[in-house]
């Protein structure tokens, strides 16, 4: 059974799936690693979640405030081995709630073109695509995307 457990960015559960997190993104985006990873600094993040099942870390994910209405979802992980199982879907979800719990309308996020089953995530999840925003204007690999909070999640 998944359990999720809202924490920060000091839970070290979190921390360890970060780190497996850029491990796999410095392998899919090579060169541009170093790039997007002076924006993915996960200290001080307030808003974080783990999933856990039997006991083992097994998904994250996590919010910053990216305008007084509006959240950005960083640092969504699923090792490998346990994708696939829904795991992604629940994680986003919970961060979708605890973000209007705190009285935000929207979440903004940016994944790159690499990533194609992140999208399909947040495709199936209502993300719909706007222009790339801040620092990832004009970057090639990125695509940005933005949900508004207070509808329904999409239908299955």
């Amino acid at each position: 059974m998944l359990s999720l457990t809202r924490t920060d960015s000091d839970n070290r559960d979190f921390q360890s799936l970060v780190t497996l997190l850029d491990h796999d993104l410095a392998v899919r985006d090579g060169a541009d690693h170093a790039y997007y990873a002076q924006f993915n600094q996960i200290a001080s993040i307030r808003h974080a979640v783990v999933a856990y099942q039997d006991g083992e870390a097994v998904g994250c994910g996590a919010f910053k405030e990216f305008s007084p209405t509006e959240v950005e979802v960083k640092r969504m992980f699923v090792p490998e081995a346990r994708r696939g199982q829904g795991i992604a879907r629940a994680v986003l979800a919970e961060l979708e709630r605890w973000a209007r719990e705190e009285g935000y309308a929207a979440a903004v996020l940016e994944t790159g073109k690499k990533q194609p089953e992140a999208i399909r995530l947040y495709e199936k999840s209502g993300y719909e695509y706007i222009p790339n925003y801040g620092q990832y204007a004009g970057v090639d690999n990125s695509v940005c995307l933005r949900k508004t909070l207070d509808s329904q999640p999409a239908a299955h």
